[in-house]
Parts: C-alpha cells; sequence; structure tokens
C-alpha cells in the first residue's frame, strides 16, 4: 500500500531524480523550489496539439499520473478515481484543482489518441493529457515514483500511482487507491485551495 503522504523515502527519491541532471541541462527555474518536480525540464504535447511544459500548471494543486491510451484494465480506473475524487471536493476545491496525465506510449499515443481518450474519459478543459518522448516520460516517471515497463505483447505492467502536487510542483500526497476516493487527497485539495 503506497502512503498517502509523501514518506522520506519518496522525498529523497524525487532529490535522487532530481540531482540526475544539473539545473542547467534540465532548464530549470531557478525560482522553484529545490524539491519541486517541476525542477525536470520535460517538454509536452497535449490534446490539442499545443506544445507546454511541465510547469504549465504551476499555481495550481495538480492531480497527475500516468497511463497509456490502449490500457483496457487499469489506466481506466485511474480516470474514473480521478473524477471520482474530483467530485467528491467541495465546489471551490474542485475549481482549483488541474488534472495531467501523461502518457508513457509515445510510439502510439498520438495527439489525436490523447484527444479521443480525453473524449472517451470525460475529461473537461480542467484536464490535460500529454505526451512526451521516452527519455522524458522516464524523467516525467522518476519523479513522480512512477514504474512501469513494456511487455512482450506491447502492453504495459506500470504502478497505479496519483499524486497530488502543490502550487510550486511540491508532491503534497500519493495514493495508489483506485475504484474509490482516498480522503487524504480530497483534504489535501482542501488545505493548498484554501492557501
Amino acid at each position: 500500500m503506497i502512503s498517502p503522504q509523501p514518506t522520506r523515502r519518496d522525498a529523497l527519491l524525487t532529490l535522487a531524480a532530481l540531482s540526475a541532471l544539473p539545473l542547467a541541462a534540465q532548464g530549470a527555474t531557478p525560482s522553484v523550489p529545490g524539491d519541486s518536480v517541476y525542477q525536470v525540464r520535460a517538454s509536452l504535447v497535449d490534446q490539442d496539439g499545443r506544445a507546454i511544459e511541465f510547469d504549465t500548471m504551476r499555481g495550481n494543486p495538480v492531480l497527475i499520473s500516468m497511463f497509456y491510451a490502449s490500457c483496457q484494465m487499469v489506466c481506466p480506473m485511474i480516470f474514473e478515481t480521478i473524477h471520482a475524487t474530483l467530485t467528491a471536493m467541495p465546489a471551490a476545491d474542485r475549481k482549483a484543482v488541474r488534472v495531467l496525465m501523461v502518457s508513457f506510449d509515445p510510439a502510439r499515443d498520438s495527439v489525436e489518441v490523447l484527444k479521443k481518450t480525453a473524449l472517451q474519459r470525460g475529461c473537461d478543459s480542467q484536464w490535460t493529457l500529454a505526451r512526451c518522448d521516452e527519455a522524458t516520460a522516464r524523467k516525467v516517471a522518476a519523479v513522480l515514483g512512477i514504474q512501469y515497463r513494456r511487455l512482450a505483447d506491447g502492453e504495459f505492467n506500470h504502478s497505479t500511482i496519483v499524486t497530488l502536487l502543490d502550487r510550486e510542483g511540491r508532491i503534497a500526497a500519493r495514493t495508489g487507491k483506485l475504484g474509490s476516493v482516498d480522503p487524504a487527497i480530497v483534504k489535501g485539495v482542501h488545505k493548498l485551495a484554501a492557501a
């Protein structure tokens, strides 16, 4: 079971991933806190074909996870769980939070596939589904503590972590709970929305 609050181990893993590249090589903004996942430079393309940066949602609490669009089992549950979590929030909190879903299957998850997935999964303008190259997906996964590997049949084995980032991209809470709302995430969003 994944702890809803980041542990010391989580913080150390995040810092290790962040320190893998010098800040100048990452293109990080100096004003980003040192423990922010936004220290990692990651160029993404959203479901509308717009180029965005990993820190595009800076200034808002963000629910973030990773997925692949052709997944038939776990990834749809991640989307459903985030929808249920948003529904469980008071309206003001729900309005404050953004959702970022990053694909780790760039070979198949084109902009068109992301757009279709957003429509199929009922994702409104609050949601951003994004793609990037393989190396960038690995960097994003590393700072979020998400593990994945491609199987021989082309499917993926992957962790199902949903992470709550604060307004500066620091990990505020994490959950591996699927199929139901994790109260720690709802509480975390409420605390961040009120700040």
